[in-house]
């Protein structure tokens, strides 16, 4: 799930029994998960491309594949990764990782140098190659998309919108595990107190097949079909589209902090569908043709988000707007938030979209090659894994669905600070 930042609440210090309890239920936690290790024989590296490789992939770019008219359309998406960067120690590692130590203030100089080189892009791109050392990271990772889906909603519950859509519960607690130890810098636990015992919060059959949430008047819009929270879920955000035809944008609050189960991959277990044929596309169309396991199949995956509504959006993790075909979500600490980088990957196209070659002929993938931000998180997105954020619509929504393959991604560094 993407755009997944944790808000923190400051309340009175908890009660000796409670922090007890609470430190006794993070060690469980902490002892049973397990590790996120990339699974390959080759040591994970940041390897420094020669300029004239770098040059030439330059000469890929094309600011309309990315939604840009000119490369100067991308000064405001710079400026809000400018914004979060700036906020940050400057002699504080950014990333410390695979052998490379790159601070904040390296990330500021970049950005900056990115801004300065804008006007200059569109007619003479090899600029990045002279100024930007390109530091490719290997194994090269695998990308998978998100976007902004549209959903039908009602203010009210009815018979044509009899599914809710929950906001964040009160009783829905976190804690930041670094308070009690250094080992655990990053961690979150989410939970909730009964009976003066710390549990985990209320899981997705809980909340959709048991009603834990009913009458707490959490529910901000009403849906008509519980798929469409499912996928609004995993997406992070989106837009109801209610009766009258007015738009509202749908954010991410927090979540429960279950383990986040792929559903799409219970269904090819269970043989239900292809290994080589799950997509978004196909899950919910098994879901339509079978109403009576959607509940149970979706109730596999224990993870619930809660939302708000507001007025714009998506926001991404440094807490501005994101940019379709721009804005990526990565592990921060691997491909630090805020970073510029240049990447590498073939784009799935519908059959509608016809991209062709010196030949004619039709493909189904488009060779992409882009500037992207680190302006996001996720779940899901652990080291060598990224998202692309696609925006919204139907190329969005197939872009999304179907992108699962590997690329490259190319973290950008002053030639003059580079590591």
């Amino acid at each position: 799930m993407k755009g997944m930042f944790v808000e923190m609440r400051v309340g009175r210090p908890m009660a000796p029994r409670l922090r007890l309890l609470l430190l006794a239920a993070c060690c469980t936690v902490l002892l049973a998960a397990g590790g996120c290790a990339v699974t390959t024989e080759q040591a994970p590296v940041f390897r420094e491309v020669p300029q004239d490789e770098a040059r030439d992939l330059t000469r890929s770019l094309d600011p309309r594949r990315q939604g840009l008219d000119s490369w100067l359309a991308l000064r405001p998406a710079l400026e809000r990764s400018l914004e979060y960067v700036r906020r940050r120690p400057a002699q504080d590692a950014a990333l410390d990782k695979y052998g490379r130590r790159v601070t904040w203030d390296q990330l500021r100089s970049s950005l900056e140098l990115f801004v300065s080189l804008l006007p200059q892009l569109d007619s003479r791109p090899e600029l990045l190659a002279r100024h930007f050392t390109f530091l490719r990271l290997e194994p090269g990772p695998l990308f998978t998309g998100y976007y902004e889906p549209y959903i039908h909603a009602s203010p009210v519950r009815s018979a044509a919108y009899p599914f809710p859509l929950y906001g964040k519960p009160q009783d829905l607690k976190t804690v930041r595990l670094e308070a009690f130890h250094p080992r655990w810098k990053g961690q979150v636990l989410t939970y909730r107190v009964e009976n003066g015992e710390v549990v985990p919060y209320h899981d997705r059959e809980t909340i959709d097949s048991g009603g834990a949430l009913e009458g707490k008047g959490l529910e901000i819009a009403w849906v008509q079909d519980p798929a469409d929270i499912f996928f609004l879920q995993v997406q992070g955000s989106g837009r109801l589209i209610m009766p009258d035809g007015t738009e509202k944008h749908v954010l991410y609050a927090g979540k429960n902090g279950r383990e986040y189960v792929s559903l799409g991959r219970v269904m090819k277990e269970r043989g239900l569908l292809p290994a080589d044929g799950i997509s978004m596309q196909s899950i919910r169309a098994y879901l339509a043709a079978h109403p009576e396991k959607e509940r149970e199949l979706l109730n596999t995956n224990p993870s619930y988000v809660f939302f708000r509504l507001s007025d714009d959006g998506p926001y991404g993790s440094i807490n501005q707007v994101l940019t379709p075909w721009v804005s990526l979500a990565t592990d921060r600490a691997t491909l630090p938030l805020g970073s510029a980088m240049l990447f590498s990957v073939p784009r799935p196209l519908p059959a509608t979209v016809q991209q062709h070659g010196t030949d004619g002929r039709a493909y189904a993938e488009q060779p992409f090659t882009g500037i992207g931000l680190a302006q996001d998180t996720g779940g899901a997105i652990k080291e060598h894994r990224i998202d692309l954020f696609s925006g919204s619509g139907e190329l969005a929504e197939f872009v999304a669905g179907h992108l699962a393959a590997r690329g490259s991604v190319y973290l950008l560094l002053p030639r003059q600070t580079a590591p």
